[in-house]
């Protein structure tokens, strides 16, 4: 089969197509004939810096996929050759990625493909669902009628944060850089647009609660920008940032408001080979799937790539200005 290789960390140009082995599923396994694969930061950054297993190389990232179950293992239950399927495994360097024509899964940790959407829509969505979902849902509990600030509002785990704040219940302020990305995240569902570029980011999201704060602020984009957000949320309310805070950041202002601060790294079930978890991921992705065919729950492709192109797909991510998701069209369908 062809994919792409990751031979050693570098530029996108380490990413070489060749011609590998096909996989062999085992007992509670799918062999999945994938269709598209969703490009997202962290195989960037992988790429850049390295896996997290640096022993095992040449390497295929890619966490995202969707296809076509091709043949199951033994006992495998619950799936069938010809079902659609989505999900979030493999590509971080343990287990083979998703730049690929063909991988394979435990059926656990798989869910049926949204009929409603396309493979490419579908393979765009598991990493940016399952983030947002634990880092609103879990992390910071978000409850009904609750304000939240979601920065970056039109990225890839951004335009999925406001729609599952919104089905939440949750009003919700975001900040853009674009009229544009406004337009975007309004037709989301966003209550507030905050242009960070032009405007003070904390002193809208405090004119918006009535000098009180957002019960929720959910940093996307790291560095500067989580220390920046804490008097932006009210005393005792919560901060999630899916980034690892910097070094040098200033907790002062955190600990005076009591903020609740939380950490989300949706990898840490695949890293960490949580079982449990990683099927708990798979009842988000159905979940998600069933809002998706409902109409209430949509995934912005707004680039795509076939699969010999995936260093040019690495090198538009990385110019950070992206609205949605980027995928690679690995087989027609």
């Amino acid at each position: 089969m062809k994919a792409v290789l990751m031979t050693a960390p570098g530029s996108p140009g380490v990413l070489q197509l060749q011609e590998i082995a096909k996989p062999t599923p085992g007992n509670t396994e799918l062999l999945i004939r994938l269709v598209a694969a969703g490009v997202n930061p962290i195989d960037t950054k992988l790429r850049s810096r390295g896996t997290f297993y640096p022993e095992q190389m040449p390497a295929i990232l890619g966490c995202d996929g969707a296809g076509i179950v091709e043949a199951v293992g033994d006992s495998v239950q619950h799936f069938r050759p010809g079902d659609a399927v989505y999900f979030c495994y493999g590509g971080i360097g343990s287990h083979q990625g998703n730049y690929a024509e063909y991988t394979v899964v435990d059926e656990r940790f798989v869910a049926r493909k949204p009929a409603s959407i396309s493979f490419a829509e579908a393979a765009a969505a598991p990493l940016v669902l399952i983030t947002a979902w634990e880092a609103l849902y879990e992390r910071g509990r978000l409850e009904p009628r609750e304000k939240v600030l979601i920065h970056a509002g039109a990225g890839g785990v951004g335009h999925v944060a406001i729609q599952l704040a919104k089905l939440k219940g949750a009003a919700v302020a975001t900040t853009v850089s674009s009229p544009d990305k406004a337009n975007f995240v309004k037709q989301l569902g966003a209550d507030e647009v905050i242009f960070y570029q032009q405007t003070d980011f904390v002193q809208a999201a405090l004119n918006w609660t009535g000098g009180e704060g957002v019960d929720l602020a959910f940093d996307t984009v790291g560095g500067e920008t989580f220390q920046k957000t804490f008097p932006a949320v009210r005393i005792y309310g919560d901060i999630v940032t899916i980034l690892e805070p910097v070094a040098n950041t200033v907790w002062k202002t955190a600990r005076l408001r009591n903020l609740r601060i939380g950490l989300e790294l949706m990898l840490t079930p695949m890293s960490l080979g949580i079982t449990e978890s990683l099927q708990h991921h798979a009842e988000i992705l159905t979940q998600s799937a069933a809002w998706i065919d409902e109409g209430k729950l949509k995934i912005h492709v707004s680039h795509q790539f076939p699969l010999a192109e995936a260093a040019k797909a690495h090198q538009l991510l990385e110019t950070g200005s992206i609205t949605g998701k980027i995928v690679l069209l690995i087989t027609d369908e």
